[in-house]
Order: structure tokens, then sequence, then C-alpha cells
């Protein structure tokens, strides 16, 4: 290990000279504490260290010692209904030992080394893996199965596998590679943050992932693997709706990061989500579930980590072939702490005091979500099977290529001593990400706004008027956007209805044309329009209360389905064609606006999937409410 002694302090920035073999993104240990730090820039021997811990107290002179190795997880089972801070340390474990409040140089392991786990393996004795390939299970939880992968770098013959009890570091197998050289295999990986990890291709797809929020998934869908930005002052209900997408997407694991968020917010998901119950599962929604808490009184340095830490893992649980979905809450704090670090580093500051490189990691970090085709793939021919949804064949067109270690991980398996090995078929995974960003003063001009908006496809503005109106979600439908559309729309007319984005659509236009009348209102009355115009405005109104507006805490409301979703807006737009033709042929408006039916439509927002008749009823009210009462032949 390479050891040096400080220089300067400055807030989470220390300068160490010394360390002749240190390099970049070293993890090192600060101080006679052993505070956790990482080196982010080097100069000579004179090492820059960003410190993931309160500094008061280190001075010039004291030690620093490099592990020699980057800042890593450890990737394995009891991940789930875990809780940790930015760099992967469990917070209860922190509690048992230190109390409620973390003391400076404590440290615990990600994964517990005494919980014993069943491991059952899928691959026999004799044979051909390559990295990523499953060689057993583990039942992590009754809700998620986790597999136990060959590390991405190794490939190479199984020597020996055995099923059993097995602690995260006993070796449950040992592979020889092609140089014969013997590796043991446990159920723990570990891997650098900052290094994405490998996969064979990034793969198209058009199935979406449903949040149960009727704007979301109706107006502004985001597909499995996209990533999605929800900007919005304080106050706007950027959380919230974070928290519905994390507790109700069809997703199968949850990563939610807390970024430099209020301990109060953390502390509701804390207390929110183990009595939260899964509704795809029936079980505690906790347990598809990891939580990275680094609150806005946490070391600042540690703020960049934990976005690192959160999509390291997504990374992990995508390779097994789950689907992901990453919530980053916000990275506003993150940039924010970017450019504490970049001003103490001295360094070329950009936009606002942001650093040049801002967009750059940004971009970095975005590009990681996707769906693709992962490494390693079936299993000898008689071995036990894995149930997922996912691990089927990708959909879609090619996309980019993974990273060099894939290369070698789409050979035919060879003949095994127990038997035929059937050819390398693929599994998918997907990591979906969501982040949020706070602007000052809900500026979406500023730079942290303007980089993310260049890396998305999916864009929830959130607008504080909304809010102040209640209007919940506050989602402004006239500057959101979502760049999926198209490639959703088969899966729309395969699953849902043929005509469910012809149904969007026309609410769109109804919703854009009411803004450019909403002056003319606000001049001289609503009277100035036309007939035709006024039962527009009527229909704008009921979708934006008995549609777009939802919720969260009420619970025949909080989650809609796509089918209630394309039902409810064909009620909508049936009212609105009947209540043109009924005005056409002598209906009088009041009479059209006062009709029962009208609050029937602003119900049936709250139908389940069992109790669907309700949109056959309100049909046939509007046909007896409207059109027969017009004299128009039904």
């Amino acid at each position: 290990m390479d050891q040096g002694t400080i220089r300067k302090v400055a807030g989470p920035l220390v300068v160490a000279a010394g360390l002749v073999h240190a390099r970049m993104y070293d993890l090192v240990r600060v101080g006679e504490q052993g505070l956790m730090g990482e080196i982010i820039e080097m100069r000579g021997d004179r090492a820059s260290i960003q410190v993931y811990e309160e500094t008061e107290g280190l001075g010039p002179g004291m030690p620093v010692v490099s592990t020699g190795a980057p800042l890593s997880v450890e990737l394995g089972p009891g991940m789930l209904e875990a809780v940790y801070d930015g760099v992967q340390r469990p917070l209860d474990a922190l509690q048992a030992t230190s109390g409620a409040f973390l003391a400076r140089g404590v440290s615990a392991p990600g994964l517990d080394r005494e919980k014993r786990w069943e491991f059952v393996p899928t691959v026999p004795p004799g044979a051909r893996v390559t990295g990523g390939d499953i060689i057993g299970t583990v039942q992590e939880n009754v809700v998620i199965e986790h597999r136990i992968m060959v590390p991405p770098a190794l490939a190479g013959e199984i020597v020996e596998i055995a099923g059993g009890s097995y602690t995260v570091t006993d070796t449950v197998a040992q592979l020889r590679d092609d140089d014969g050289g013997m590796h043991d295999l446990t159920l723990m990986q570990t891997w650098p943050v900052r290094v994405p990890r490998p996969y064979v291709r990034k793969i198209g797809t058009g199935e979406p992932l449903v949040t149960g929020t009727r704007v979301i998934d109706t107006f502004f869908p985001i597909v499995k693997g996209g990533v999605a930005c929800i900007p919005g002052p304080f106050g706007a209900g950027k959380t919230v709706t974070q928290h519905q997408v994390a507790k109700w997407s069809n997703a199968q694991v949850v990563i939610f990061i807390g970024c430099g968020e209020r301990g109060n917010e953390m502390t509701d998901v804390l207390m929110e989500f183990p009595e939260l119950t899964d509704p795809y599962s029936g079980e505690p929604l906790m347990k598809r579930t990891v939580l990275v808490a680094n609150t806005s009184n946490m070391p600042v340095a540690a703020r960049e980590a934990s976005v690192y830490t959160g999509i390291t893992m997504a990374e992990y649980f995508r390779d097994m072939g789950y689907e992901v979905v990453l919530q980053a809450d916000s990275t506003s704090r993150w940039a924010e702490a970017m450019r504490e670090i970049s001003g103490r580093l001295e360094e070329m500051p950009g936009d606002e005091g942001f650093p040049a490189y801002l967009g750059t990691k940004l971009a970095a970090f975005y590009e990681r979500a996707g769906a693709v085709e992962c490494l390693g793939g079936s299993h000898p021919a008689g071995s036990s099977s894995l149930s997922s949804d996912s691990a089927t064949a990708p959909v879609g067109a090619a996309g980019s290529e993974g990273p060099d270690a894939a290369s070698a991980a789409r050979s035919v398996r060879e003949d095994s001593k127990e038997g035929p090995l059937r050819p390398a078929a693929p599994r998918t995974g997907s990591v979906s990400v969501v982040g949020s960003v706070s602007p000052p003063g809900g500026d979406l001009s500023e730079p942290v706004v303007q980089n993310t908006l260049r890396v998305v496809k999916v864009y929830w503005a959130l607008q504080d008027q909304l809010a102040f109106q209640r209007h919940f979600p506050a989602i402004d439908w006239l500057t959101s956007y979502s760049l999926y559309l198209d490639r959703i729309q088969p899966h729309w007319e395969a699953d849902v209805s043929p005509d469910f984005r012809g149904r969007r659509d026309r609410c769109m236009a109804i919703l854009q044309r009411e803004n450019d009348l909403a002056e003319i209102v606000r001049l001289v009355g609503i009277e100035a329009l036309s007939a035709e115009e006024q039962i527009l405005m009527e229909t704008a109104k009921s979708i934006r209360e008995d549609f777009l507006q939802q919720n969260a805490f009420r619970d025949d409301d909080q989650f809609s389905s796509l089918t209630e979703q394309d039902l409810l807006l064909k009620t909508i737009l049936h009212f609105h064609e009947s209540a043109v033709a009924a005005q056409q042929h002598g209906a009088a408006l009041k009479d059209i606006f006062a009709a029962p039916v009208r609050e029937k439509i602003a119900r049936a927002k709250y139908a389940t999937l069992d109790d669907l008749s309700i949109f056959s009823e309100i049909e046939s009210d509007i046909e007896t409410q409207l059109v027969a009462r017009s004299g128009v032949d039904a």
C-alpha cells in the first residue's frame, strides 16, 4: 500500500503528497481515523482527494494510505431490503455499532458476512462457462431469485461446484481458466462504481414501463430501459411522483437514491416502503427495493458517489435478466456537489459556476441506462431452469455494441461431461432511469436542466401553478414530451387497443386548442366562443379533472391500468362526440353540460379492473341523455 501525508485541507478536499504509486479514483484512508476518500486529481506525487466524511480535525502531516483499488461496491445476496449510505455502508449495521449519529471513520461491509444462503447449482462440474453465465441461484426472498453469475472477466471450465448453505465469502465453485489458473467463485462480486458493467449489446424495446399514473402512461410514456427527467420547483411534487413510479411501476427491482434530499423526506421513504404492499406480488414493496440514502446533512462529497453506487447495483440486477427502475432524487444536489469540489480544485468554472464537464458527467450517468442483451446464456440440458419473464429473446432492432469484455460471451458451448449443452441463448435485462432536477426558483433554463434534456427522451415538466391549484400530478401537458411514442405504439395496439394512440393524440389536440382559446375566454368570456368550441372547452376540463388529476393517497385512484386508462379516454371522447352531435340537432348547451352522466364520468376513474362494467353503463347513459333527447338516431 502506498502511503503519503496531508499537505492541505479545504473542506471535503484533502491534498496529500508522497503517493507515488497511486492512481486516479483509487480509494484512500485519510488521517488517524481512516476516513474514506477517493483520488480525483493527480499532479506528480500530489493527490487531490475528495473525502466522503467530515474532515474536521484533519491537518498537515497526518497519514494518507492508498488501498490501490477504486471505490467499489459488493454485489450479492442481501442487497434487497437494505438501506445504504452513498458509499454502500449499511445504515442499520452502522446504527448498531455507533448509534443514530454516524461516527467518523466507522465502516461496515456492504453485505452481511455472517448470514448463510442456500445455494442451488444450475451447471454441472465440467461445464464450460464464460463471464455472465449463471452457475446457480439463491432465493433471496419470496419475491426475488438471486442469480449467481460468473464474473465478467472470467471464462473456463467448472471444476467443482456444490449446493448447500454458504456465506457470501465462501467458495461455491472452482473455475479453471484457459491458461490453467484456478479461481474460487463465491456468492459475491465486487465492481468499481465508475466503470459500467459490460454487456453484449444494447437492444431496442417498445415495452412501456407502466407506472399506473395516467398522465405518464398515456401522454408521456417511458419504455423499459428508457430515461426520464422530472424538473420542477420546490413543492411541485417531484419526490411524490418518483415515489409513485417506484411503488407502482412494473419493474422487478427498484433502486431509490436519495441524493442530497431533506432528511424528513428520506425518513418518509424508510417508514413508508416497508408498509406498502407490492401490487404484483402481494408482499412488502421493500422485498424488491434497495435504498441509497445520502441526505442533505451528510458529507457533500458522498453525493457524487451515491449515484454511481446506485447505478452499479441496478446494472448488476439487469445482468441477471431483471427489469430495474432507478430513481435519482435529485441530480441537482449531485451537480452542486461537483460544483463545490470543482471550485476547491480551482478548475475553470462553466455556466453558473458548474464545472465545464457537467454535461459529460450527466450524459455518462444516463447512458448507463438501457435494455441490453446480457453476458452469458443458457445452461446444460437437464439443469434446473430459471424462471423470469425477462429471460426471453430481445425485442426490437440491434443497438450499439457493448464493452470489449462481451466479445467472448457469444460462443456456442462445448459438450460437457454431463451431456450436450444447448447453444447460448440471449438473456435480456433493462435499467430505466428517472432523475429529478431541482432548479433554483424553478428556472428550467439553468445548466443542470438543459444538460439533462440533451440526453433524456422523456420530459415530465412540473408546474408550480398546477400544484398551487391542487392539480396533482402537476405535470404540464403543454411543455412535457416523450420521444418513445412511436416505439410504444405497437405494444399499445397489441395489448391495449388499436385506437389507444389515436385517442391519446385527439385528447392532446383538445388540450392544446383549449390553451389557444383560453386567452379569448379570459378577455371576453366563454359566450364569445362558438357552441362547438364551448363543448371543446368542457371536454378539455373533463380531460384535466377526470383523467389527468390523480390522487396518490387514495387507494382506488393511485394506480390505473392501461385498460382503465383507455376506457376512460374512450368515454370522455364519446361524450364529446355525442355532445357535438346533440347540439347540432338542437339540444341546448346548458342541458348538455348539466347531463347527469357527467358525474358518472368523473367517478369512472375510481373503477377497478374487477368493475369495468361502469363504462358500458356510462355509454348507455350518454345515448339516453344526449343522443335520444336531441332526436339523433342512436
